[in-house]
């Protein structure tokens, strides 16, 4: 026999889950005492799921799909339609190799070296003064257009690069702002597809090793090219992700505002500049949860799971859960310094195999661009924080320091 899963009342939480964005998971599973509990989201049947047990569970292929899991609402903005995150078994796999076929240590370093390139010119070009977060999304669209062969035109930076923070701000928002976040993508995916369709006809000549080049020349199981218009939603899946970054550069270089202790040992060598990465990439929210459905009726710990219901892990709070982390609410980089990498309990981009699972390809990107930043502003720039907002709300997604952090008083050292 199995037993019932604790069940939120009510016809639809919908609104709850908008009113307390990343906290809404978390919140009932210490009301539950429960690592899974079951609830109503837009009209559905879902489980939520936390803790490391249940992330190793929710990454296991046999028992879950990616297919149908995302609402449409952030296929037409954030993901875009049959891309690698929507793909499962031997298709999935085979897609992923694509990506990863970028990540190794030599082109993630050219990549850095772009955005170090582009971090010195926007702060030497800024008069002093920047809106940290706006500043970081211009550096990353250009880098990571040069990086992945996409020619990007000095008059169409400002429109492109606000087409990627669409995409991830626009995802959850309701009205207007969800509107635009539609237009962007339709916008952005005929830019890239127009390229694809030169780099076919060798109008376009990208180099190898770019994603431009890879992701035109790729051909699935079957032999076959990909269609344009799903090259176009790949490559915006490098281009994107690689622009929302800017979320973990703000919070890096307020994190070392914010706690001047951890940022002199960083100074002093005592602390590592990765350690310190992953603690604001496990501190500050990114991402709240993340969604599958079950492949096939199936029983975990004494409940039941069955096909087709909408599961959704809770990247947050597994990050904070006292069971896995002493002091979650305390930032701490130290605490890395004898951590055993588990695939698991540290899950801010998704948990399980990145190179052949659903984590995110682009981890160690995110990684080795955050230890950029940290170089830029630790040890090549001088500033000032004036007083402004710094709070942020974990309702807001993405959630953003409300002034998006001003520096002023920037020049080298």
């Amino acid at each position: 026999m199995t037993r019932p899963i604790p069940k939120e009342q009510g016809l639809d939480h919908s609104l709850a889950f908008l009113r307390e964005g990343y906290l809404y998971v978390p919140n009932r599973r210490r009301s539950f005492q429960s690592n899974l509990f079951e609830t109503r989201l837009l009209g559905e049947r879902t489980i939520c799921l936390g803790g490391a047990e249940a992330a190793a569970l929710f990454y296991d292929a046999d028992k879950f799909i990616r297919q149908d899991a995302a609402p449409k609402r952030l296929l037409k903005t954030l993901f875009g339609e049959d891309g690698v995150q929507t793909l499962d078994g031997a298709a999935h796999t085979h897609r992923k190799k694509m990506f990863m076929s970028l990540m190794f240590p030599g082109n993630i370093e050219r990549l850095t070296k772009l955005v170090s390139r582009e971090w010195e010119r926007a702060l030497d070009a800024a008069e002093g003064e920047t809106v940290l977060y706006d500043t970081a999304q211009e550096v990353l669209m250009r880098s990571v257009c040069e990086w992945a062969g996409v020619p990007l035109g000095e008059h169409e930076v400002k429109q492109r690069t606000d087409e990627m923070r669409l995409l991830f701000e626009s995802g959850t928002a309701l009205g207007p702002k969800h509107i635009r976040g539609r237009a962007a993508r339709t916008s952005a995916e005929a830019w890239v597809r127009k390229m694809v369709e030169e780099v076919r006809t060798n109008r376009l000549l990208p180099n190898e090793q770019t994603a431009l080049y890879e992701f035109s020349w790729h051909r699935d199981e079957a032999g076959e090219l990909l269609p344009a218009d799903i090259v176009a939603v790949e490559v915006i899946n490098i281009l994107r992700p690689t622009v929302a970054v800017s979320v973990y550069v703000l919070f890096t270089v307020l994190a070392l505002h914010q706690f001047p202790e951890a940022r002199a040992r960083l100074a002093y060598g005592e602390t590592d500049s990765t350690w310190f990465v992953q603690e604001v990439r496990r501190f500050y929210p990114f991402f709240p949860v993340t969604a599958a459905r079950v492949k096939q009726d199936f029983e975990w710990d004494g409940f039941a799971f069955e096909q087709g219901t909408l599961v959704l892990l809770d990247l947050y709070g597994t990050n904070h859960d006292p069971s896995l982390w002493t002091e979650p609410e305390q930032f701490n980089p130290d605490r890395f310094k004898d951590w055993t990498e588990s695939p698991f309990t540290f899950i801010p981009q998704g948990g399980g195999d990145v190179d052949f699972g659903h984590r995110c390809a682009g981890e160690h990107v995110t990684i080795a661009i955050m230890r950029e930043t940290i170089d830029v502003f630790l040890t090549r720039y001088r500033y000032e924080v004036p007083p402004q907002d710094l709070s942020y709300s974990f309702v807001d997604l993405p959630s953003l320091p409300k002034s998006r952090l001003v520096l002023k008083q920037i020049e080298r050292k």
